[in-house]
């Protein structure tokens, strides 16, 4: 122990990234809490990192339930909520070459009974739509008319401020260093003191697994795998209105941002929680990636990052208390999808933390923990 005199809380979450926020605003109002953050900061790792779109697609038909049920506030938020809107047009299309027409139509397959807007082109429809499309490339396509760019640092803010507006602490510079359950409570040591609280939250991204074992919970199985982002310059014109492109094989994406290109090679490779960089190999096979499914090449690398997506085994959230440890909760193995389904994730998490019935349209059972044990 510390020697600080314990604070008394309802519920203490532990990550201020886009999943503790936003679940730390949907709480406050019910219950008091402290939201803590281990950096000087919220949001430096994967939050801030983000590809930064929203599409309902993206994480597959799992996913899809969360992602279509966050539309209405990330479309159409409320005045008391922000001033500033979260989404702008952008629209994605998902392209194949010879080797990948198989991926695409399994794509096509797998969405074809949701609510999801997809709309076939015929073979040369890609290049029509972004002109430095390959001829290899430029076969049979899918367009996805409702996806859009996300302005994350917006939401975030909105999310940090509701939370704050309804009573919540938000501690930065506080990694939980320990914490144990006496049977009636959390004694909670931080790098700022300690807590005592009914109810310990683990939204901690990359680190929720090492974050469980340091408060006695058996770990999950969560992997961070890094994710690899390029912003380059190309020898012809961005257009800013091109969509997200997608290859349907997993290989690459990209999109226009400032008169250049974002670009990724889909990426995912093993790594530990921590403050990811991007490896110069990884940074080389996107360009080759986008230089081979286009006809322009990257004249400079203007900058480039990584960030850590953490997936559970199943690929799915995981949402729901600990099945050994019942005054513990997980909110954690948010993928790459943890932007778009936070409205969604954070209700969910809050009907099941105050016992309340989930959204008919989601089914809460999917994403939890049980199911990994």
């Amino acid at each position: 122990m510390s020697g600080v005199p314990a604070t008394d809380t309802d519920i203490v979450i532990v990550g201020a990234g886009i999943a503790g926020a936003s679940l730390a605003a949907e709480l406050a109002p019910h219950r008091s809490v402290i939201l803590l953050e281990a950096e000087d900061q919220p949001g430096l790792h994967a939050t801030g990192r983000s590809a930064a779109f929203y599409a309902e697609t993206y994480g597959g038909p799992g996913v899809q339930p969360l992602t279509t049920a966050s539309k209405a506030l990330l479309f159409a938020p409320p005045d008391d909520f922000t001033d500033h809107p979260f989404v702008s047009d952008r629209g994605a299309l998902h392209i194949a070459d010879a080797n990948s027409r198989a991926a695409l139509a399994a794509f096509q397959a797998e969405f074809a009974n949701s609510p999801v807007p997809l709309t076939p082109l015929v073979s040369g429809g890609a290049r029509e739509r972004v002109g430095i499309i390959s001829e290899a490339w430029n076969g049979p396509a899918i367009y996805e008319p409702e996806c859009r760019d996300i302005d994350v640092a917006a939401l975030h803010a909105a999310y940090l401020g509701a939370a704050r507006r309804a009573g919540a602490q938000i501690r930065t510079a506080s990694a939980l260093t320990c914490a144990r359950h006496d049977g009636g409570a959390w004694t909670v040591e931080t790098a700022s003191g300690d807590l005592r609280a009914s109810l310990l939250v683990n939204a901690a991204g990359a680190w929720s697994d090492p974050v469980a074992e340091r408060c006695g919970v058996r770990a999950i199985g969560l992997q961070p795998l890094r994710r690899t982002m390029v912003a380059a310059d190309i020898d012809a014109e961005v257009d800013p209105d091109w969509p997200l492109i997608v290859a349907a094989d997993g290989s690459f994406y990209f999109k226009p941002d400032g008169g250049r290109l974002w670009i990724s090679p889909h990426d995912e490779i093993p790594d530990e929680p921590g403050d990811a960089r991007p490896e110069e190999l990884d940074i080389a096979v996107a360009i080759d990636r986008f230089e081979k499914a286009t006809t322009a090449r990257v004249t400079r690398v203007e900058t480039s990052w990584a960030g850590l997506r953490t997936f559970a085994p199943d690929r799915l959230p995981i949402y729901g208390f600990d099945p050994d440890s019942p005054a513990f909760f997980w909110c954690a193995g948010q993928g790459g999808f943890g932007i778009q389904t936070a409205p969604a994730a954070a209700r969910l998490c809050r009907d099941l933390i105050l016992e309340r019935p989930a959204e008919a349209a989601i089914d809460a059972a999917s994403y939890a923990p049980q199911r990994l044990r």
